[in-house]
């Protein structure tokens, strides 16, 4: 495939002791198909061996490799900040130093970008540790990525298809009207991003794998164990995104709903799973478990796009959770929140899980 260079993309490595890992990041990102590419990588203050790998591939790459070395540790939002400041593309990729491109992803956003539009957004093949793949993308389940005015869909339900950040692709000029990002967001950059670049132009899908999404210890999306320290950080950074959304829609004049935080049933379930595991810490204080069954069965009914099947399915689970006491309700968050921990036979929350997102 052969595509005319018409625009310079930055890809911004972003890195934090991931020396073991950062070499293919950086091979994945010199070995790109298009020529008009500058690489940079954003060192936050490793403790690991990342700043001699950064060295060796300085001296090596004959200019192409810009560092840039942190003092101090600032998190993910204080590497998307200076990594832009450094940058000079008018298409920015946001690559983890844990995941890699592959050969011909910027070829193929380039042949996919458009004028006016705020990002393109790929599925990313799932990996292990050692970069085996493990047989299916991101997102599962076949569901399509978001196209087009993705704003209205955050407005309806403050969510939609994506992929984490490797899988993006980012117009310069939409990420000048939201960078920097504010310490309040250090942590979770990646979602900031997600919410507001769409309120800068329309998003366009590419429904193949462009990169791998690595799976290791320190990132595993899926609750290994059932705990409700991780409930709450999922919980305490959603709340945040929230709160975003409607200040972003505010000062855009657009009218975001009362219920808006609840409309999407996976927020519904991880909240009413958290209050019920450990309801003297739960992050929201105002939640009761019969509002948030209620709101949970409401948003499969009115605004999931779910078969029958595994709307009933779900319903019952809300009821289960809901309703029930604890020592009751447990199996139920476990079977669905812990998925290695489930019955070989709750086949269909494996299908279901992929939505939470």
């Amino acid at each position: 495939m052969t595509t005319t260079p018409d625009y310079w993309v930055s890809i911004i490595i972003n890195n934090y002791n991931y020396a073991r890992f950062l070499p293919q990041a950086i091979d994945s990102a010199l070995a790109q198909t298009y020529p008009q590419v500058e690489i940079i990588v954003v060192d936050d203050c490793s403790t690991d061996e990342s700043r001699e790998v950064i060295a060796r591939y300085v001296a090596q790459s004959q200019g192409r490799i810009i560092p840039v070395l942190h003092s101090e540790n600032g998190k993910q939002a204080a590497a998307f900040n200076s990594g832009f400041a450094a940058s000079q593309g008018e298409i920015i990729i946001f690559l983890d130093a844990d995941d890699y491109l592959f050969p011909e992803a910027v070829e193929r956003v380039v042949a996919a970008w458009q004028p006016g539009i705020a990002k393109v957004h790929y599925r990313l093949s799932v990996v292990d540790a050692v970069g085996e793949p493990l047989g299916f993308s991101y997102p599962q389940g076949g569901k399509q990525l978001a196209t087009g005015e993705v704003w209205r869909t955050l407005l309806q339900v403050a969510t939609y298809p994506g992929v984490p950040t490797s899988g993006n692709a980012l117009s310069r000029r939409a990420l000048s009207q939201v960078l920097p990002i504010a310490p309040d967001y250090k942590t979770t950059a990646d979602d900031y991003l997600s919410v507001l670049i769409p309120f800068y132009g329309d998003v366009v899908a590419i429904e193949e794998p462009l990169a791998a999404y690595r799976i290791h210890g320190n990132n595993q999306w899926a609750l290994s164990s059932l705990s409700s320290d991780r409930l709450h950080r999922f919980i305490q950074h959603d709340v945040m995104r929230c709160a975003l959304l409607r200040q972003k829609a505010q000062e855009l004049g657009h009218e975001a709903p009362a219920d808006l935080d609840l409309r999407f049933f996976g927020r519904a379930w991880s909240r009413l799973a958290s209050l019920k595991l450990d309801p003297e810490r739960h992050p929201v204080p105002t939640d009761r478990a019969l509002p948030l069954t209620a709101a949970g069965i409401r948003a499969l009914w009115r605004y999931s796009d779910f078969k029958l099947k595994r709307r009933v399915l779900l319903s019952l689970w809300f009821l289960w959770v809901g309703l029930l006491p604890l020592p009751l309700a447990k199996p139920a968050i476990t079977w669905l929140l812990a998925p290695q921990q489930r019955p070989r036979s709750w086949r269909w929350s494996s299908k279901t899980r992929s939505a939470v997102s």
